[in-house]
């Protein structure tokens, strides 16, 4: 299987590029400068141990073309629309997981959703029902995605209004080694999302000892 990450010279894409790989899966990251793209998964690749696949780096509507399955989108909200408008034409066939968080300008403590709602529900919206897309992967740390030694921290929710796609999802989820689950329809990203600000909020906070926290879903002890 080959990924597709789309801001993938970000924090988060680099990361999940990362662990994709490390578990041996084929990842292309994409950015709208191919050559950077390339320059990026090549000092990516350098990381990572014998036997892991391969990364490599091109602009994003190639990038996404090489997808098998899931494209997953990692620019910032600012970006979320106009990149969409861009990579309809070779999404279709695919899975577009949508991991962005539509944070307040300049203040990462709170977000500000679009009128659909959430980044997802925009994102579904815009790209139309034939390409399903699955909010997913909003609530982890770019520092933890990035720190390969170390187990990613935290539950993952899914959501989306595709039930075969969430399935999808969340079985390629397995190979980061995490738990996700099915969280509703994709309006459940409207919560989903939201908790991400909150998350931000506790991990700058002096009043609490720890940062990059996740969230995980307890089973009662009784």
């Amino acid at each position: 299987m080959t990924i597709a990450i789309i801001g993938g010279t970000g924090p988060q894409g680099k990361g999940l590029a990362l662990r994709f790989a490390k578990a041996g899966e084929n990842v292309v990251i994409g950015s709208r400068d191919g050559a950077r793209a390339a320059e990026t998964a090549q000092e990516l690749q350098q990381t990572l141990p014998t036997g892991s696949g391969e990364i490599t780096g091109m602009d994003n509507i190639t990038a996404t073309g090489k997808a098998t399955r899931l494209v997953i989108l990692a620019v910032p909200f600012s970006a979320h629309n106009a990149t969409l408008e861009s990579l309809k034409p070779v999404l279709g066939g695919k899975i577009l997981v949508d991991i962005v968080v539509p944070l307040a300008e300049g203040n990462p403590k709170a977000v500000a959703m679009p009128a659909e709602g959430s980044a997802t529900e925009a994102a579904q919206a815009l790209l139309g029902d034939e390409i399903p897309v699955v909010g997913a992967l909003h609530n982890v740390s770019a520092v933890t995605l990035n720190k390969l030694d170390q187990r990613i921290n935290c539950d993952i929710l899914v959501c989306g209004n595709d039930l075969d796609a969430k399935n999808t999802v969340m079985e390629s989820l397995k190979l980061l080694d995490v738990t996700s689950y099915n969280a509703g329809l994709a309006e459940s990203a409207r919560c989903i999302e939201a908790i991400t600000p909150i998350l931000i909020r506790l991990n700058i906070s002096k009043a609490v000892p720890f940062s990059h926290a996740g969230i995980c879903i307890q089973a009662p002890d009784h």
